[in-house]
């Protein structure tokens, strides 16, 4: 059977399958779980053409690191073509542990999880089911491999991962400041002591992506409405996992009902292998089937959640450069109890603060450098002539506060 297939991706044109191993790797059912799984989670409530997969993700990531593996090869770079099938492995499966929308849900479920743990172990299932063939991919995802530029390319602060979630997310958004010169950056790209680099002409190509990184996070990521959507699907979650240990039953899948009716901690997760198997069957839809059947549902706080997420009748959320006033939080959580009946205790449900923050570059990790002619690197902070993108490195925090539109916010 001829797996060298192609794949028509709108973001990229004609992608190439370049070996039979990574075919069937993407035939599996682990991978084949991202292509109902959102990219973006709820940000189609505010964008709506953001409805793309995290299987096209990934095909979109392993495309450019195959671009990026040719580009270093075509500058003198040794790279076997077993490290090459393994670093397209590596970047292929980064995102296979990922849980119904994306990152919105992750800690939801499984209390203290990430998804890249599960991507680990999963990569590691996978590695037993395919003989070992995936052991230096696995190497290579876990940093543990002597040539870490092929790690790099897989996860640093320029690696192909990002390149493709922000052009894909531009793209399907249609949010322009989030475009990058993906390909004048690739082919920048270089190996300096065994580190990746990036060779001086591609400064600006590399100041553009940080700045788009910034924009993408406070226009998409994490704009308020979808900021508030997201939270509130995390209550409903709570609510229904709640009322679930409390012996009411549920609408839910078998697999959803299993973390409905299970507290699974991390050592359990790790040690018990049936609730990565009830993992690996949770997707986007059983969230959503599961939302439709509960706005129905007796108890007012999972109805009326659930029916607000359906009919897009969000909870409207503030954002603050300081921290809201304990005096006017107070107050608005005592008028939504009145309104809506609430007990104290239930009122989380309805009023919550949070936290949102946005560094575009770590000063402290992976850091992204120029090579010179004369061989001398420099950091993209002090390599770039732009005064912003020191700027960048700097962790800018943001709080959040969400609650019933219907309850107007009294200011102090």
């Amino acid at each position: 059977m001829n797996k060298k297939k192609i794949i028509n991706d709108p973001v990229y044109g004609f992608v190439t399958i370049p070996s039979g191993l990574i075919y069937d790797l993407i035939q599996h059912p682990y991978l084949q779980r991202l292509r109902y799984i959102k990219q973006v989670s709820m940000t189609h409530l505010v964008y709506p053409g953001a409805l793309h997969t995290r299987f096209q993700h990934v095909i979109g990531a392993t495309h450019l690191m195959l671009l990026a593996v040719e580009t270093l090869r075509g500058k003198g770079v040794a790279i076997s073509s077993a490290e090459e099938e393994a670093v397209l492995i590596a970047i292929l499966l980064h995102d296979i542990g990922h849980g119904p929308f994306s990152h919105s849900l992750e800690h939801t479920l499984v209390e203290g999880v990430s998804h890249e743990l599960i991507s680990s172990i999963l990569m590691d299932k996978l590695n037993e089911e395919f003989d070992g063939q995936l052991a230096l991919a696995i190497t290579i995802f876990n940093d543990r491999y002597d040539r870490r530029f092929l790690h790099q390319l897989v996860s640093s602060q320029l690696d192909t991962d990002r390149m493709d979630y922000l052009n894909r997310d531009s793209f399907y958004t249609g949010v322009s400041e989030g475009v990058i010169s993906f390909d004048r950056i690739i082919k920048m790209l270089n190996v300096h002591a065994g580190e990746l680099v990036v060779e001086a002409k591609g400064i600006y190509s590399v100041e553009k992506f940080l700045i788009a990184r910034r924009l993408m996070y406070w226009q998409v990521y994490l704009h308020k409405t979808v900021v508030s959507a997201e939270q509130m699907m995390i209550k409903a979650l709570a609510r229904a996992k709640q009322l679930s240990m409390q012996g009411e039953q549920l609408f839910a899948t078998p697999a959803l009902a299993h973390f409905l009716n299970n507290r699974v901690s991390r050592e359990d997760f790790v040690s018990q292998e049936s609730h990565l198997k009830w993992f690996t069957r949770l997707d986007d839809t059983d969230i959503l089937s599961a939302i439709k059947m509960w706005a129905e549902h007796d108890d007012f706080i999972l109805s009326d959640l659930c029916a607000r997420i359906i009919d897009r009748s969000l909870f409207r959320t503030e954002l603050s450069n300081q921290p809201f006033s304990p005096v006017l939080v107070d107050d608005l959580k005592k008028r939504v109890a009145a309104k809506f009946r609430l007990r104290d205790e239930e009122v989380g449900y309805f009023v919550y603060e949070q936290v949102v923050a946005n560094n575009a570059y770590d000063l402290q990790e992976n850091k992204i450098c120029v090579l010179f002619k004369d061989g001398h690197l420099k950091d993209i902070t002090e390599a770039s002539d732009l005064s912003n993108i020191e700027a960048l490195s700097r962790r800018v925090e943001k709080y959040a506060l969400t609650y019933p539109k219907e309850v107007g916010l009294y200011r102090d």
